[in-house]
């Protein structure tokens, strides 16, 4: 199994998707991307998540993220599970799905875990910034769906921090206080933080969200 750590270029790859053949760096372009595989088609865990991403379109769009979801079934079944989709969850699918029945894909972000089942992709999630490096990694087991609003608020942490000298504390929400990273002395402070910081001790310091 390949594995994929945080900071890792998301491996390149061409498949056949629901939206015709993605060329996966190259469909990303300068956007944000968050890849999520699920175990198989017309599953119900599966069902009610992909209507969900579906349903937070303009929360990703919003963040200029592209979403996309992989298994290891073929194009024709992706299809006919998209009708079963949007009916039961009133969703209109419009990110691609792609087809992986071939498990090169799988096999090549270790989304398939033998010793849980040698068949099916887990559910996992990769968060990938613009440059193309891997921000996020979380692996869910096939029986527990995926929180989005979990996932949005780690994208919204990820994005305020790249260029910032900054981290968020436990259960962080936008628009909620962020930590001073301890690197950053507080004459620096200072000038980097126009709405100032409380120093609650020498290596915990909290400052409004830019």
């Amino acid at each position: 199994m390949n594995i994929i750590r945080l900071g890792d270029i998301a491996p390149n790859f061409t498949a056949k998707s629901t939206e015709g053949r993605l060329d996966f760096h190259e469909w990303l372009g300068d956007s944000w991307g968050m890849l999520v595989s699920h175990p198989a088609d017309f599953t119900p865990v599966c069902t009610t998540e992909l209507g969900t991403m579906a349903n937070y379109k303009e929360e990703f769009d919003e963040r200029n993220v592209k979403v996309a979801a992989i298994s290891v079934d073929p194009l024709d079944s992706h299809f006919e599970w998209i009708k079963d989709i949007e009916e039961t969850q009133s969703a209109q699918l419009e990110f691609p799905l792609i087809a992986d029945n071939k498990r090169e894909i799988s096999e090549l972000y270790g989304m398939i875990h033998p010793n849980d089942n040698a068949t099916m992709t887990v559910r996992s999630v990769f968060i990938i910034a613009p440059d193309k490096k891997v921000k996020l990694i979380l692996t869910y087991p096939a029986s527990t769906g995926r929180n989005f609003e979990e996932l949005l608020r780690v994208i919204d942490s990820l994005q305020l921090t790249q260029y910032e000298s900054l981290a968020t504390p436990a259960n962080w929400k936008k628009g909620e206080d962020c930590v001073i990273l301890p690197s950053v002395s507080n004459e620096e402070a200072e000038k980097l933080f126009p709405k100032g910081f409380k120093e609650v001790k020498p290596y915990l310091r909290l400052t409004p969200q830019v």
